[in-house]
């Protein structure tokens, strides 16, 4: 008698299903957004500066918990728009809003409810879909006053969840993880595994060359500037060359990017072509170069750069 193989030995589990979807991110510049969505994605996807509103385009985080993709939609800081670039910035972070299957709201505990973030409350009590309410800085705060504030907010607003957090350490974010990673619909993943973001290399080293002009040069360049890559090739030594183009719109601004001696643009270039090259794990020849163009913040093609729809 032959012996049968015992099927039950050794049953294999079934896995759970995959969960995927997206995931907006929004609130008043400067609430931690993009600091958020690094801490998340646990990698530099995202523009952070401590000038208001450094995130212009949409970009999108990608980060995996248990069988679940969370997309992440990080937004330009909803605030009141002036100039035409900063309508174009604020109708792309409501339209990311729309996009997401899930929407955090994010609240600076420091700075409460008072200004930009009454205003972007007020105009959510009217839209529909699920909101979780996130207050960040929560390390810079008394309890008191976090109750306070939490209580102030649901009165305004009502969320599905609440977190407290600090996107700076991490704290809260895990909860924050699990939260999302088991209320996304069930489904197939957008993009492959190792893919921590949609923004093409080209479009994210300029925006870390942006990023380093903003911190070396914050009090004195407005948000007058502009980065483009211009050209990318990869070298048979491995290595790439990159030339970028930091545009301005007057003389005076292109003397301060130079700086004296041309010690700024050479400080931007070495701090941006460090990080480029840990983030491509390949070695890279940056080449900056400054140009005035008047009024660009009304050409329709650097829009498209940053992938602004352009506001007529």
């Amino acid at each position: 008698m032959t012996d049968t193989p015992d099927t039950d030995a050794n049953p294999t589990e079934p896995q759970a299903p995959t969960r995927s979807g997206f995931v907006a991110l929004i609130g008043a510049p400067n609430a931690g957004k993009s600091t958020l969505m690094n801490q998340l994605v646990g990698a530099k996807v995202s523009i952070v500066s401590h000038k208001v509103q450094t995130t212009r385009a949409i970009v999108r985080g990608i980060a995996i918990h248990d069988r679940t993709q969370i997309v992440f939609i990080d937004t330009p800081g909803i605030f009141t728009p002036k100039r035409r670039l900063d309508r174009a910035m604020v109708s792309t972070a409501w339209g990311g809003a729309k996009d997401g299957d899930l929407v955090l709201v994010l609240i600076d505990a420091e700075r409460g409810i008072r200004g930009e973030a009454e205003a972007l409350l007020d105009s959510l009590a009217e839209r529909d879909g699920h909101k979780i309410l996130v207050i960040n800085k929560i390390d810079q705060v008394k309890r008191d006053t976090l109750l306070a504030l939490t209580a102030a907010i649901h009165e305004k607003v009502k969320f599905d969840e609440t977190f407290m957090i600090s996107a700076l350490n991490g704290s809260g974010c895990k909860d924050l993880m699990e939260y999302l990673a088991k209320t996304l619909p069930e489904g197939p993943w957008y993009y492959p595994e190792d893919q921590i973001s949609d923004l093409p290399m080209r479009q994210l080293a300029a925006e870390i060359t942006r990023e380093k002009l903003f911190l070396r040069l914050h009090q004195e360049l407005p948000y007058a500037s502009h980065v483009e890559t211009e050209s990318w090739e990869e070298k048979k030594d491995g290595s790439v060359r990159i030339e970028q183009v930091i545009y301005v719109e007057r003389d005076s601004q292109k003397k301060i990017v130079l700086g004296h001696k041309g010690e700024a643009i050479k400080a931007i270039g070495q701090a941006s072509r460090k990080e480029i090259a840990e983030i491509l794990e390949q070695k890279v020849h940056l080449f900056l170069f400054v140009k005035v163009r008047e009024n660009w913040g009304n050409d329709p093609e650097r829009y498209r750069e940053m992938g602004l729809e352009f506001p007529h």
